[in-house]
């Protein structure tokens, strides 16, 4: 990711309760007439386009009815049907902050500053991920045994907290105001608590 070139602003796709986060997976279905611009222009383009979770009715400005912070994501696998929509997966890539909105794109469209994750002190990034790969293995141990062995085997090839975090919350955290949180929180050291909660609270109700 870090040979990818960010551009400095893109459009914006605007989803309810919708939370992309970096390096996960979104299935896209575009059809509305401006996402269908708005997709054709980041073709065309550098092939980016962000993602933001829509928090009350759309208003003309998105900046009144969206969230302030979502996740760019890598067009890959676009595939455009006979009546012109597409079908595409949208790979997530850096947390994003809508810095400006800019009204007159004819589809959401905003300049962009990345959000960097922290995580300290980096002695403790190995016990750090130990807890995490942990509490993940006890909220899936009535689980088949070949889904436990997958799961642990792409947790395992996280060897980053920022990394193991974003992979957990994409793949095991569905409440939307959790995920947005979750998403809006620059500290893997504060997401790794947010997760462990969460996943404590999945194995308490097995």
């Amino acid at each position: 990711m870090s040979a990818l070139h960010i551009p400095e602003s893109c459009g914006v796709m605007l989803l309810p309760d919708c939370t992309l986060f970096p390096h996960g997976g979104l299935p896209l279905n575009i059809f509305e007439p401006r996402y269908r611009k708005m997709l054709e222009e980041a073709i065309e383009g550098s092939c980016f386009f962000a993602v933001t979770r829509l928090l009350k009715p759309e208003t003309k400005n998105p900046g009144n009815c969206a969230a302030p912070v979502g996740t760019i994501g890598l067009v890959r696998a676009s595939h455009e049907q006979e009546d012109g929509t597409s079908r595409l997966l949208l790979h997530g890539v850096i947390r994003v902050e809508f810095t400006e909105w800019h009204l007159d794109h004819g589809y959401p469209f905003a300049s962009i500053k990345p959000r960097i994750t922290t995580f300290e002190p980096e002695s403790q990034a190995a016990a750090a991920i130990a807890t995490l790969r942990g509490a993940v293995e006890d909220a899936i141990r009535e689980l088949p045994d070949e889904v436990k062995q997958s799961v642990m085997t792409l947790l395992h090839r996280a060897d980053e907290p920022p990394l193991l975090t974003d992979i957990v919350a994409q793949q095991f955290v569905h409440e939307p105001n959790l995920r947005q949180r979750i998403l809006e929180t620059d500290s893997a050291g504060e997401r790794i608590s947010l997760l462990c909660e969460h996943l404590r609270k999945i194995s308490s109700q097995d």
